[in-house]
């Protein structure tokens, strides 16, 4: 199995919600099946009347279906109506959150188990598959009010920030594992080619870049003993006949498919590799909130609250310079990367700019500055003190009154509420 397949049998599965929920169903007929023959073997029956048991049983069986298309109707709007509010790009993570995966796996399994409970009630009533079927509804229920607090946090505009920034700070600890504390190894100063490409490989395919195999480039570069450059960064729309590799060699090159192998692509962006779409639905959300339309600037400090906690995990940590070497020290992948002035622009910039009538924003972007400079390396802070210029230049020009600029240049975490630091 190549790295593309198992890439998206993983994807599929994670943001799929429908896979558990049906296989619980297969495993509900077949415990059913199971509890059925050995009570049949031992005997195992309660002294309820028949008549009653299958009337609560059909009724148990019809409220749980009642349940699951509730669930997944109201799940629906919920979703739609979050995404408009918010940003669309919100939507893949809800799909992924496991609570609602496993609390439709278990309502599905509870609905097929019962009604298989049912089918089996004839003159007497069977021990464990009534318990199971009566107490597996009972604890849908709880499931379910467990199930619509876990959704309604999670859509509020600080549940779904608080939800991405979570999640973004996982992708950054994956993709960048060192911390910039940490011993800098020695300095290998590898060999970047020069000159025209061996060959170019074109893409075939439309798409995003969402993903790709550095580990199984680079061991293909090492066995064609050749270099391999990733034109476009992971994030990035490519079309059909754009520059995909660039091989760089003396000799042979790896095949088309093995390098169509070691990429992803897809119809939107994901966070497997992509720290920077963390940033962007960040600054969607702030975007949104900042418009003339919705007017809610407070909204937009919750976004830049969480902006602010991904660039300080981010900014301690080591980024990638988007060079891979081989175990003999020659360089073997070459990638377009995000360094940290990337990350900062991506981060500030738009919020900056939509929020420029706003002295709440101009408060709370300051602090945020101010406070990376304090906290940060001093090698993270040159990018960060030219955005806090910006941003007390564009208070100077959007606030033309004297006390308001006064107003606007003090530092606040609240945006406006917050005490002054003395």
């Amino acid at each position: 199995m190549t790295w593309l397949q198992r890439y998206h049998i993983i994807n599929y599965f994670k943001s799929s919600i429908w896979i558990l929920p049906s296989l619980s169903m297969i495993v509900a007929m077949a415990a059913v099946r199971t509890l059925n023959a050995i009570e049949i073997k031992l005997g195992w029956i309660v002294e309820f009347d028949p008549a009653t048991s299958m009337t609560v049983m059909g009724t148990l069986a019809a409220s749980m279906f009642t349940l699951i298309v509730f669930v997944c109707s109201a799940l629906l709007i919920s979703v739609q109506l979050a995404s408009a509010s918010l940003t669309p790009r919100f939507i893949g993570l809800v799909f992924r959150n496991p609570v609602t995966k496993y609390s439709l796996t278990l309502f599905m399994f509870t609905f097929t188990f019962t009604l298989g409970a049912l089918l089996r009630i004839r003159v007497a009533v069977p021990l464990i598959t009534a318990y199971v079927a009566v107490y597996s509804c009972v604890l849908s229920l709880g499931v379910f009010i467990y199930l619509v607090d876990e959704v309604g946090r999670k859509l509020r505009p600080s549940g779904a920030m608080k939800l991405t920034a979570k999640l973004g700070r996982d992708v950054i600890r994956n993709v960048y594992p060192r911390l910039i504390s940490e011993p800098k190894e020695a300095a290998r100063v590898p060999v970047i080619p020069s000159g025209e490409p061996e060959r170019v490989i074109l893409n075939r395919r439309e798409g995003v870049l969402l993903a790709f195999d550095i580990k199984g480039l680079v061991s293909l570069a090492r066995q064609n003993e050749c270099v391999i450059e990733l034109v476009p960064q992971v994030g990035d729309f490519i079309s059909a006949g754009q520059p995909l590799f660039r091989i760089f060699c003396n000799g042979r090159t790896p095949s088309d498919f093995s390098l169509y192998q070691s990429i992803a692509v897809g119809a939107e962006r994901t966070m497997e590799q992509d720290p920077g779409f963390a940033f962007r639905i960040l600054v969607d959300i702030a975007s949104k909130g900042l418009s003339p339309a919705i007017n809610d600037p407070t909204t937009a400090v919750l976004a830049i609250d969480q902006i602010q906690y991904l660039l300080r995990h981010l900014g301690s940590r080591r980024l990638d310079e988007g060079l891979r070497l081989d175990e003999t020290g020659t360089l073997r992948l070459i990638y377009r990367t995000p360094d940290w002035e990337d990350y900062v622009a991506l981060a500030v910039t738009e919020v900056r700019q939509f929020g420029g009538t706003s002295i709440q924003i101009a408060r709370r972007l300051k602090a945020m500055c101010e406070n990376l400079i304090q906290t940060l390396p001093e090698e993270r802070a040159a990018v960060l003190r030219t955005e806090l210029s910006l941003i007390e230049r564009s208070t100077r020009r959007n606030f033309p009154e004297s006390e308001d600029q006064a107003m606007a240049d003090v530092s606040d975490f609240q945006g406006v509420g917050g005490k002054k630091e003395k």
